[in-house]
């Protein structure tokens, strides 16, 4: 790790950006934050943001989550009221085929004491009462701690305490790239050429991120999938639960209305960075399944929806850490942005104004995509040794 900061430009308005501005700012640091276009209007702003460590990860994954979910608790219990953070439970089950899924997933959970309730139709309504018991083709799980936060409404309360600090808030750079000058990176280029400055760079652009690092020589993997998420008109009664099914995924979301996504459409999707489509009857459908998962709900109308890339590195394993090969570039770049989008930028900040790695970010750092290649490359040469032998 290298010096201490005093400055920083953090380049992306999405959380893991302007939470790392924030807590970068909260420790006395010059931050200027540039965004490309507006805050939250890139993955933060389509995300589902299901704040959860379920199922079965690595054990330092688990732990990085689990920590991630401890800091919304802490921001939850200073104004429990919020409509934009909840903790009401989340509950999954699977397909019929797969029916034993929900009976692994349990064991798996209570093995490391995740809290961890397996439910049927028969039992659900005492868990929650927003399923229709119908609906479950499978047994599922019922996760009581876990929760959900609305990434925009989040990034806009960050944002009031970052300007408040002092910081600079850099809308509509475009696409910007890091400068590097002796063999150190010293700020950003925006598109229309300006330099912004600072004694270290965070790079969080979402899934732009292995795209905006590798003109530096880094090589970092991505299975970045184009993902969409619909927003419905608001419902008569409330919905709490956040729900993960074999074809919609929910969660409650202000205003009484629901964010759905899931995958089985992705294939569906066309364009490009530039713009994406879907066919129309492709999104009714999906909020067609969404419906039939809840309790007196008969129609699911759309209201609006957004489409794009969702930021998964190559193995699944978030990346975090500054660079080898560029001192002074920071790279974070996660699937799980909303679970770890507070503690993220309390753990950069960490690591850029003490000059230490924090253990909890020791195998996530981004050497191990060029450590992975450089094995591949050697067992190649080996094979090919073998044969002409």
């Amino acid at each position: 790790m290298s010096s201490k900061v005093n400055t920083a430009v953090v380049l992306g308005g999405g959380i893991i950006g302007v939470s790392a501005a924030t807590h970068l700012a909260r420790r006395g640091v010059s931050v200027q934050l540039v965004t490309d276009a507006e805050p939250a209007s890139g993955a933060s702003g389509r995300s589902l943001s299901w704040l959860n460590s379920a199922g079965e990860r690595s054990k330092p994954y688990h732990e990085l989550r689990m920590a991630g979910i401890d800091r919304y608790r802490t921001l939850f219990a200073t104004d429990p009221a919020r409509e934009w953070l909840r903790f009401d439970g989340a509950l999954y089950w699977p397909s019929a085929d797969e029916a034993d899924a929900a009976v692994a997933r349990h064991e798996y959970e209570i093995r490391h004491g995740y809290d961890s309730r397996l439910v049927t139709g028969q039992t659900v309504k005492a868990h929650t009462d927003d399923v229709d018991p119908a609906a479950m083709v499978a047994d599922g799980v019922f996760n009581p701690g876990e929760g959900w936060v609305s990434l925009p409404h989040l990034i806009d309360h960050l944002l009031e305490e970052f300007t408040a600090v002092g910081g600079t808030l850099i809308t509509g750079a475009g696409r910007s790239d890091v400068v590097v000058e002796g063999g150190r990176a010293v700020g950003v280029r925006t598109s229309d050429g300006r330099t912004v400055t600072g004694d270290a760079v965070v790079v969080a652009c979402g899934p732009q991120t292995p795209q905006v690092v590798e003109p530096l020589g880094v090589t970092i993997g991505d299975a970045s999938p184009v993902s969409m998420v619909v927003i419905s008109e608001p419902l008569e009664q409330d919905v709490t639960t956040v729900m993960n099914t074999p074809r919609a995924a929910i969660r409650p979301n202000p205003g009484r209305t629901l964010a759905v996504d899931h995958d089985w459409y992705e294939e569906s999707i066309t364009g490009d960075e530039s713009g994406y489509s879907i066919p129309e009857e492709v999104i009714d459908e999906l909020m067609e399944e969404a419906a039939k998962l809840l309790d007196g709900v008969d129609e699911l109308p759309k209201a609006s929806w957004k489409i794009g890339r969702k930021p998964i590195p190559g193995d699944g394993e978030p990346v975090f850490g500054e660079l080898e090969q560029v001192p002074g570039c920071y790279v974070a770049f996660t699937h799980s942005g909303a679970t770890l989008g507070l503690l993220s930028g309390e753990l950069i900040s960490f690591e850029l104004t003490t000059g230490e790695k924090h253990p909890m970010l020791e195998t996530f750092r981004p050497e191990r995509f060029a450590e992975a290649e450089r094995v591949e490359a050697e067992r190649v040469e080996a094979e090919r040794a073998d044969d002409a032998a």
